[in-house]
C-alpha cells in the first residue's frame, strides 16, 4: 500500500505482473501524481 503512494505503477507491477493496468498507472502518473495514486490504490485494494 505504501508503494502505491510513491510509485503506483510499480505496486501494480509487483502485484499483478506485466499488464495493461501497469501501463495505465504509469501514464496516469505522468499526467499527474494524484490520478496515478488513486488508480494504483484502487487496484491494490480491489482484490
Amino acid at each position: 500500500m505504501l508503494l502505491a503512494l510513491v510509485a503506483p505503477w510499480l505496486a501494480i507491477l509487483l502485484k499483478e505482473g506485466p499488464s495493461m493496468k501497469v501501463l495505465w498507472a504509469f501514464l496516469l502518473q505522468l499526467c499527474g501524481h494524484v490520478p496515478g495514486v488513486i488508480y494504483g490504490i484502487y487496484h491494490i485494494v480491489q482484490d
